[in-house]
């Protein structure tokens, strides 16, 4: 019995050894930091493999970019998103009167449970 683990240990030990030499790379260091330098010389490096490459800088100052936004937002040119989402419109009801409206709504067991619904 020992002597079969010792032979598979052996065995395991020469296999781990010999193949260890297949997974070495063919480039040293040196060789491919020198390539990278090249490369980014010659703007041949877009980042990480299959990372987009950069945007190109606008030729507008922000100022006017800012001044062209506001004013496209102001007209309603804009497609709507986040950023341009029409706020909630206001109530016109005083605070006092929502406040009595939501704890006669809890009273009576119309609301939904939720954060700001005390629980029974």
């Amino acid at each position: 019995m020992k002597m079969k683990t010792t032979l598979s240990l052996v065995a395991a030990a020469a296999v781990a050894l010999f193949t260890s030499g297949a997974f070495a790379q063919d480039k040293t260091r040196a060789e491919v930091k020198e390539e990278a330098k090249a490369a980014a010389k010659t703007g041949g490096t877009s980042g990480e493999a299959g990372a987009p490459a950069a945007k190109p800088k606008s030729t507008k100052a922000r100022a006017d970019v800012k001044g062209e936004t506001k004013a496209a937002n102001k007209a309603g040119e804009t497609m709507e998103g986040e950023a341009t989402k029409a706020a909630k419109p206001k109530s016109t009801a005083a605070r006092s009167d929502v406040k009595a409206d939501t704890k006669a709504a809890v009273k009576a067991g119309q609301t939904t449970e939720g954060e700001a619904t005390p629980k029974k």
